[in-house]
């Protein structure tokens, strides 16, 4: 059977496996459980503790406990990645067995949350890295003690990007002639006119 919120594929197994799971806590634990992981989806982080206090009653042990965050970050980032409603949601998960008690509250913190985690979703998605700042300047050689007359502009460039991974900030300086830099912002345009028409 296909399902929306998995992009109209089948639903993995993994997550049909980990619905009896969290079948097993309460409606209310369940609401609470899915406001502390819909907060670190929006970057707010996650009180493991809390999350360990929701989940003692069903006697969870840790590896339950990891998979029950993981399938319902599974859950709401592709729910909100593939702009599921939360009625749409809420069916389907009872399809593939979670009480109608459970979805009412999954479904509920995700409609309050839909748009935001959305908003995170595209700001974290398909990036390599972000410009941070950029810096120029001209330096012009008059002449050296090789040569009487060089009369030649140098263009240096700094960038200052922040790294993918690490998050931390790298610095490249690059120089080049005048007549590379012609040819490195005629490009640069180039292709922003092409991402400009694909908006």
């Amino acid at each position: 059977m296909r399902f929306r919120f998995c992009g109209d594929l089948d639903c993995p197994d993994w997550v049909l496996a980990e619905i009896s799971t969290l079948a097993k806590i309460s409606s209310v634990k369940m609401k609470l459980l899915c406001a502390q992981v819909l907060k670190d989806l929006v970057g707010e982080g996650i009180d493991f503790d809390k999350v360990s206090k929701l989940t003692a009653d069903a006697k969870f042990e840790s590896g339950d406990i990891k998979a029950s965050v993981a399938v319902l970050s599974f859950i709401f980032s592709s729910a909100a990645k593939h702009d599921v409603d939360s009625e749409s949601l809420s069916s389907e998960l009872q399809q593939l067995g979670l009480p109608k008690e459970h979805t009412t509250g999954l479904c509920k913190s995700y409609e309050d949350k839909h748009s935001a985690l959305q908003d995170k979703l595209r700001e974290t998605s398909l990036r390599l890295g972000r410009l941070e700042a950029v810096s120029w300047r001209v330096d012009y050689t008059l002449s050296s003690s090789e040569l009487k007359e060089v009369n030649e502009p140098m263009i240096q460039l700094k960038l200052q990007a922040q790294g993918a991974e690490s998050g931390s900030s790298e610095t490249t300086v690059v120089s080049v002639s005048a007549d590379k830099f012609r040819v490195l912002l005629t490009e640069l345009k180039q292709a922003q006119a092409m991402m400009s028409a694909l908006q």
